[in-house]
């Protein structure tokens, strides 16, 4: 009975022990098993033609590769939960972009293998964590370029494999060179397929300097609402200014620079009667504003800075000055000028002369000819005055030394409808822009002897042709009554205009530039619309 008793309690222990180490077991996570599709051993895994990337690999596999496969996309995180890996490989696979954070948890991964697929993007931050890796692959896939910085954190890198994608070495990739010129890393011989100008050139023997990548941009600032004829830019006691006339509400309007909120505000005013012409001239210290009207005459005021305002000294000779259309400042052999030209038919463009106390007349250039522009400029070191009238071609005036007078010199053949001709210089070239209203407008090269053209520009409805640089790029403005304005920028190898922007003005009769705090302002006169400010912008496209 003992015996029995005792045999009882043992085979009791045992199912007791049993049960319990099968409930422990039955407690203890699964082992992932090997995806469908997929082919494991004890550290490898091999999947080939599945539909979506697996989160179901052993723990201690090491090496995976996708083959051949349809999925389109690979998921964030999607190898969390396979830490050990030290190679993943994909091939043959369809999937065409690679996201942020698909590699994380990744932290002893040396190997990384993305070759033969249909990669057109990858993210800048998907490689981030794998500091671990030492070879990376992107071979043989859709790729036109890549993302600034893609490689950044990457220390261990010591081989990269790009070949087989038809990069395009634009100044996007230039960041790539410069890392390719830093790196400890062996990049394969990889080659451009675009633009032209590079198709088949080697990348790994290109330098950051092949790229050319600082360009520029005309972006709106600030409106002004009210129309405008005419606007200048002037210093004046270490200060810079712009006058603008209002032809409709009778005003010279002049604009200071507001340090504080950035834009320019109003400064002072001088009233005055269809004012088409608000010219700013400094004599010594001394601020002098014509104020040309096509009613009521025209007239100089000077600012008188103890009272704090201009006030008029001087009218401008009724007979000579009946309808003014333009005026322009120049200085002589250190005597100040200026000329203003007359459309009228009875009116005559005439020079003045400063002498000192005022200014009066020095000299009338052909009456009779309805004169819509005047351009003071030099050619070979003289003085010339450049008339263009609704009558005639451009006439050329050379500054006769000993009588201290212009003289007629030669017209501009074949150039007749002429509004207005403005100069620019290109290094030690002259040229000018010749505005028509319809038509064609011209720029024009001196050769020495004569002006010839160089190319042509449409015009529809244009009443300035107006060139300017901006520390190392020449433009021109082309403006249009019926269209967009046309900004052109100088092609230095090309030696002409190449269309650059366009911009939104209505009717644009002026333009002026103005440099304020390392900034440079272009401000656009319109006859039917706001005056229009824009910043001179210095984009760099590598960024």
């Amino acid at each position: 009975m003992g015996y029995a008793n005792k045999t009882f309690k043992r085979y009791a222990l045992f199912l007791w022990i049993a049960s319990l180490l099968v409930s422990i077991e039955g407690r203890r996570p699964r082992q992932p098993r090997c995806p469908t599709s997929c082919i494991c051993t004890r550290d490898n895994a091999l999947c080939e033609n599945i539909r979506s990337v697996p989160r179901s690999f052993p723990p201690d596999v090491v090496s995976l590769s996708f083959v051949k496969s349809g999925f389109n996309e690979i998921p964030e995180g999607s190898f969390l939960h396979t830490p050990a890996l030290q190679l993943l490989l994909f091939t043959a696979n369809s999937f065409e972009a690679i996201r942020e954070d698909v590699f994380l948890g990744l932290p002893h991964l040396e190997y990384l293998f993305i070759e033969n697929n249909k990669i057109k993007s990858i993210s800048p931050n998907a490689f981030q964590g794998l500091k671990s890796l030492i070879h990376l692959s992107l071979a043989y896939n859709n790729l036109q370029t890549l993302p600034k910085d893609v490689f950044k954190g990457l220390e261990a890198l010591i081989k990269v494999d790009l070949r087989g994608n038809a990069f395009n070495c634009d100044c996007k990739l230039k960041w790539l060179v410069e890392w390719m010129h830093n790196t400890n890393a062996t990049v394969d011989q990889i080659y451009c397929a675009d633009p032209p100008a590079y198709q088949g050139k080697k990348i790994n023997d290109l330098v950051p300097q092949s790229f050319d990548c600082i360009t520029t941009e005309f972006a709106s600032y600030q409106s002004l609402k009210f129309e405008s004829i005419s606007v200048d830019s002037f210093s004046y006691k270490n200060d810079d200014y712009i006058v603008i006339a209002q032809p409709f509400i009778g005003k010279c309007s002049f604009l200071e620079w507001d340090h504080v909120e950035m834009v320019f505000r109003n400064y002072d005013n001088i009233s005055s009667t269809s004012t088409v012409v608000c010219k700013p001239m400094v004599i010594d210290t001394q601020l002098f504003i014509i104020v040309a009207q096509l009613f009521g005459g025209s007239h100089i005021y000077k600012r008188d800075n103890s009272a704090n305002k201009f006030i008029k000294i001087q009218d401008i000779d009724i007979l000579k000055i009946r309808k003014p259309n333009d005026v322009e400042t120049f200085t002589i052999d250190g005597t100040s000028y200026f000329v203003i030209a007359d459309s009228s038919k009875a009116g005559s463009t005439t020079v003045y002369k400063w002498n000192g106390n005022g200014f009066y007349s020095h000299q009338s250039l052909h009456p009779w000819y309805r004169d819509t522009d005047v351009e003071y400029l030099e050619i070979a070191n003289k003085p010339h005055l450049i008339l263009s009238s609704s009558s005639q071609r451009p006439v050329i005036y050379q500054w006769n030394k000993s009588q201290k007078l212009f003289d007629r010199r030669t017209d501009i053949p074949e150039m007749e409808d002429v509004f207005a001709v403005k100069h620019f210089k290109v290094k030690n070239d002259l040229y000018i822009c010749l505005t028509r209203f319809i038509g064609d407008s011209k720029v024009m090269k001196w050769d020495g002897s004569m002006f010839l053209e160089i190319q042509t520009m449409p015009s529809r409805g244009s009443m300035v042709f107006q060139p300017f640089a901006v520390n190392n790029w020449q433009y021109a403005i082309l403006g249009s009554d019926y269209s967009f304005t046309q900004v052109y920028r100088w092609d230095v190898k090309k030696g002409q205009f190449v269309n650059f922007q366009e911009l939104n003005i209505q009717a644009p009769r002026a333009f002026t530039l103005v440099s304020i705090d390392n900034r440079e302002f272009l401000l656009a006169s319109s006859f039917k619309g706001k005056t229009q400010i824009y910043e001179h912008l210095i984009l760099d496209l590598s960024n």
